[in-house]
């Protein structure tokens, strides 16, 4: 184990997370008179937003997340940790975290804690096996890979019913990401891939959005939700509201509607962008802080000054905090970030006290979803409104907040190929993206449950062809079984 050292004996700011309330807070303390050191358990700064758009071949992962250490390179005062943090120690006033088995314990006078959200499966942890989230660069290579994966399959499959299954879609969830990501699987099928098959017609894919509510972009009012259904529809996508997904394997999903029959629908490849619980740090803030609650997403609620009961010095902000009237998105994150360095300034500047703080303010600038090409909706305080003029005020919103010239010229002219052509430049994918996930499961699991995991996931059923499915791919998960974890691929 190894302690960092105290340094020159300025003030010590500690940054968990280098997401949009991490990567700002760190920047806003650029010329304060203090020491910043930001861990973070990933190398990058991941521009969540757009993640859908490497998922199906627009942008590739370079563009949405930069190295975090080239970001911050010109910023004396601001060092990178890399390492997962494991313990927070509120009374000691330190930060203890791991990077491949080795301990690093980092003090501190001020901590900002930023560390967001994962997705949420609602107890139902076990669906991620089969159905991805969309909150990691992980999550959108493997869904890159299992969509793909699905339409080779569909190319050679022996039966109607399973191309059928092949090239069902399933997106759970109809918020902005599912809307999005549903939008671009359906023009992926229908412009980019078109004519490139001979076997298949990519265009017969099925698109489903299913969603428990009764609305599509609930949080964004009937008349927008209406705009964005009746345009997701217009191109072939089947929304189903009010239908709730209890069971996901790897051949497809369980759907209980409103009037409690259950139905079955058959697909290769689902993704899930239903819900997101907090960070585990912030149970742990919460359990170590006497007085201090999260709410049932496992957020911190947090005091007027984004701090927790009994230290003031303990900021949490983005998608960890819970305070009312903040959603969970990137302003959020980045304007308690920005109040929270703000008062970290003011507090060794001598200009005021922790008990002089004003309570933090959130400003909502609005929020808009993109739908398909040259069609988004946008909603600014009370104007609402869709189309071409909201698509074009969410690629500039989107530009302004990348980080790096070079990221936002290339992706320019990757949104130029893609939009006014057919094709799309991120167009690779592997095996490996698709199983790796599932083979580290099986790795720091127990070896038999692990195995079980990746056999589960791969589609694999008991010896002997299941029906509707090929001998060739007894698995049924879109994959020959000779490139699958287990499988007789000689190794040269």
């Amino acid at each position: 184990m190894s302690t960092q050292p105290d340094g020159n004996g300025r003030h010590r700011v500690v940054v968990i997370g280098s997401g949009f309330g991490g990567l700002f807070g760190t920047k806003h303390l650029k010329r304060a008179d203090v020491d910043v050191t930001l861990i973070s358990k990933s190398t990058t700064h991941l521009f969540q937003p757009l993640l859908y758009q490497v998922a199906t071949g627009i942008l590739s992962v370079g563009e949405i997340a930069p190295a975090t250490r080239l970001v911050l390179r010109k910023q004396k005062n601001a060092r990178v940790l890399l390492g997962e943090v494991t313990d927070i120690d509120l009374e000691q006033r330190s930060v203890t975290s791991v990077l491949l088995g080795e301990t690093t314990v980092t003090p501190y006078d001020s901590l900002i804690v930023a560390t967001g959200a994962q997705q949420s499966y609602f107890g139902n942890d076990q669906f991620a096996t089969f159905a991805p989230g969309m909150k990691t660069i992980d999550d959108a290579l493997e869904l890159r890979g299992r969509i793909l994966g699905s339409f080779e399959q569909a190319e050679v499959a022996r039966t109607q019913e399973e191309r059928d299954r092949l090239l069902t879609f399933v997106v759970v969830g109809a918020g902005p990401t599912g809307v999005e990501l549903a939008g671009q699987i359906a023009e992926l099928s229908d412009r980019t891939l078109e004519g490139t098959f001979h076997n298949i017609d990519p265009r017969d894919a099925r698109v489903i959005l299913v969603e428990g509510a009764g609305a599509v972009l609930g949080p964004m009012g009937p008349k927008l939700g209406s705009k964005a259904q009746r345009r997701l529809e217009s191109m072939g996508v089947e929304i189903q509201l009010n239908a709730l997904v209890t069971d996901v394997d790897a051949h497809g999903v369980t759907v209980k509607d409103q009037d409690g029959t259950t139905r079955r629908i058959e697909s290769s490849c689902k993704v899930w962008s239903a819900g997101v619980q907090a960070s585990p740090l912030g149970k742990m803030l919460a359990e170590r802080s006497d007085g201090t609650e999260v709410d049932r997403a496992g957020r911190v609620v947090v005091e007027p000054d984004l701090t927790i009961k009994g230290h003031p010095n303990v900021f949490v902000v983005g998608d960890l905090m819970s305070v009312p009237g903040v959603p969970g998105q990137a302003q959020g994150a980045i304007q308690g970030a920005t109040y929270a360095a703000k008062q970290i300034k003011a507090e060794i500047a001598g200009k005021q006290a922790p008990a002089d703080r004003k309570p933090f303010k959130y400003f909502n600038k609005g929020s808009m979803a993109t739908i398909s090409r040259f069609s988004a909706v946008c909603q600014v305080g009370k104007l609402e409104f869709g189309g071409f003029i909201a698509w074009l005020a969410w690629l500039a919103l989107h530009l302004y907040y990348l980080v790096g010239y070079r990221s936002r010229i290339i992706t320019i002219i990757q949104w130029f190929v893609t939009f006014l052509g057919r094709t799309r430049g991120q167009m690779a994918a592997t095996e490996q993206w698709i199983f790796a996930r599932l083979a580290l499961e099986a790795v720091y699991g127990d070896s038999e449950e692990g195995e079980e995991i990746v056999r589960g996931a791969a589609g694999r059923r008991p010896p002997g062809p299941a029906p509707g499915v090929s001998p060739a791919d007894p698995t049924g998960n879109g994959v020959a079984a000779a490139d699958k974890p287990g499988g007789n691929r000689k190794v040269g």
